[in-house]
């Protein structure tokens, strides 16, 4: 019988990094809670053991209950009946297969029936989930929902809600999108009024494109206060399903992830509970979600990445071709072991960024209890300036990728990747929609550019040269005018005042920075085990081509040029 855990030595390797016992030694206060909960771990290798023992449970049901659901499911896909969101049977046995293993708020304290976990494993599974099937891993991941309940509701709230995930088994939904506000969620007007007599908020309007729309309790963002129009005006809502006044309108009918209902929500006089502060709903309450997506994206782009790459080696093995089987044709193998080597980094890049958000969330929960000593509130600033600009890396460099590695993978097919007798063809289709939702890859560099500009990326890049031993000095070298090209032409593109030149190459700096990163990382994991040493040879070789690409276009681009790109659009329209 497969696993998805055991056959990925990689979670493993990653939950052994040295940062992961501060992580869990802050996540678990000292491990007081033992005292209380007899499930709780006495000490840190106790934690890991927990750790490892659900993420085996988990690597099970993805292997051998949702894999083997997705091709039924992107058949049959959701559907509505009496005004409510039906799943199709396959996604159905998935989510309550993961709630009878008590799989639902895994970072959850366990006072609220969680099983109290950093993000590091939560994120490992969702990977997991991911690779068996992307379109079911929106609605598992949603619990996110209620990560942001506990972070910023009342004490009532997360009595009420937290629990009912792993006691009931609810959904989740995040409702943000309308059909004229798209990614510019100030532009958000569904209205929220508090009803004086009953002293209750009560929301009106329409929501467009949302995932698991109708689940059992959403996180809706509305116009709070009546006069504005930016994100000043917007709070953050609770409604429950039991209300019964939200109309399903609309179920869409997509490309890929068929599994996930995409709908239309009409609120209509809709009762609901205020979270946190007014006006903070975007500013604050939103950017805490988007951060879990961007994380949660970058999960599911490995691990649809790892399940294109592992059908393309299959049927490479088992495709003959000329007399021989395909995989010994230097073209296959090249693709496949590109694959390979940008998954490894990817990989790398997540769960860096994993434990950089993971460490800067239990400082902020420690602070809740105590006051943070001098040098701890100094390493979780820190950590957190880093996390801010690794957070829109990975999900950008993840979907990107994610893409190039299915498209690649159908291409070793062939024609029968075309068709729908591989599994290629949906894993293919569900990649698509990676780089466009939860911000496009354009706004992730938006987020990401800040890392170029206040020299976030620079320095991050030097704390991991300083980290790399003398057997890795050749790569090193490497690596090091690879930084030189990117800080001198960094430099060269902030300092040029032509309008648009900046924000016309920001991607290319990005890309730059986050190739460099990735191939630090690499050698650094090679460093703690062997099995990296060629992922980080060749990973180096990909980045240095890449960015020397990017440097000759920047270099050879004239500052009047973005004027040429401008104009050529407006004179063809």
């Amino acid at each position: 019988m497969s696993n998805f855990f055991n056959d990925t030595p990689d979670f493993k390797f990653h939950l052994e990094h040295p940062l992961v016992k501060k992580i869990v030694q802050l996540k678990e206060h000292g491990f007081k809670d033992a005292k209380e909960f007899d499930f709780a771990p006495l000490h840190h290798e106790d934690a890991i053991d927990d750790y490892l023992r659900i993420l085996e449970i988990v690597g099970d049901i993805a292997a051998n209950t949702i894999a083997t659901n997705a091709e039924g499911v992107d058949i049959e896909g959701p559907s509505i009946k009496d005004n409510e969101v039906v799943y199709a049977k396959g996604t159905y046995e998935n989510y309550q297969t993961l709630y009878k293993a008590g799989l639902l708020g895994m970072t959850f304290p366990r006072k609220y029936e969680g099983l109290n976990f950093p993000l590091l494993p939560y994120v490992m599974a969702g990977e997991m989930i991911s690779r068996a099937d992307a379109g079911f891993a929106n609605i598992w991941g949603l619990q996110d929902c209620g990560e942001t309940i506990y972070e910023f509701g009342s004490e009532e709230q997360k009595e009420k809600y937290l629990p009912r995930f792993n006691k009931e088994g609810i959904t989740a939904a995040m409702v943000l999108t309308e059909p004229d506000a798209g990614s510019d969620l100030q532009a958000v007007n569904l209205k929220a009024t508090f009803d004086e007599d009953k002293k209750v908020w009560i929301l009106n309007g329409v929501k467009r494109f949302i995932t698991n729309g109708d689940a059992d309790i959403s996180l809706v963002l509305a116009r709070s206060q009546e006069g504005t129009q930016d994100a000043r005006g917007l709070s953050m809502f609770i409604y429950d399903r039991k209300h019964k006044a939200v109309e399903v309108r609309h179920l869409e009918k997509k490309l890929g992830i068929k599994g996930s209902p995409t709908t239309e929500l009409v609120f209509k006089d809709a009762p609901a509970e205020l979270v946190g502060r007014e006006r903070f709903g975007l500013i604050k309450y939103v950017m805490n979600l988007m951060n879990a997506a961007r994380l949660g994206v970058g999960a599911q782009s490995v691990g649809i990445a790892d399940a294109a790459y592992r059908e393309a080696v299959k049927y490479a093995k088992e495709r003959a071709q000329f007399g021989k089987e395909i995989i010994h044709f230097p073209a296959v193998y090249e693709m496949l072991t590109n694959m390979k080597v940008r998954i490894d980094a990817m990989r790398s890049l997540l769960y860096e960024t994993t434990r950089y958000v993971d460490i800067t969330k239990v400082y902020d929960e420690v602070s809740k209890e105590r006051k943070l000593e001098k040098e701890e509130r100094f390493e979780m600033k820190a950590y957190m300036k880093v996390s801010s600009v690794l957070t829109p890396l990975i999900k950008m460099v993840g979907s990107e990728t994610c893409n190039t590695i299915a498209y690649e993978s159908l291409q070793v097919h062939g024609g029968t990747g075309f068709m729908k007798d591989f599994p290629i063809e949906r894993i293919y289709r569900d990649a698509r929609i990676t780089s466009i939702y939860e911000g496009t890859t354009q706004l992730q560099v938006v987020a990401a550019i800040k890392g170029v500009t206040m020299g976030i990326f620079l320095d991050q890049i030097k704390d991991y040269d300083s980290q790399v031993s003398e057997e890795n000095a050749s790569l090193q070298k490497v690596l090091q005018e690879m930084t030189k090209d990117y800080e001198t032409v960094s430099k060269l593109v902030m300092e040029n005042d032509t309008v648009d030149y900046f924000t016309f190459h920001s991607g290319r700096l990005v890309e730059m920075a986050a190739n460099i990163i990735m191939a630090y990382l690499l050698i650094l994991d090679s460093q703690r085990c062997e099995r990296y040493k060629k992922s980080a040879k060749l990973f180096v070789n990909l980045a240095r081509a890449e960015n020397q690409e990017k440097l000759a276009y920047i270099n050879n681009f004239k500052p009047e040029d973005v004027v040429t790109y401008r104009d050529f659009i407006e004179i063809s329209e």
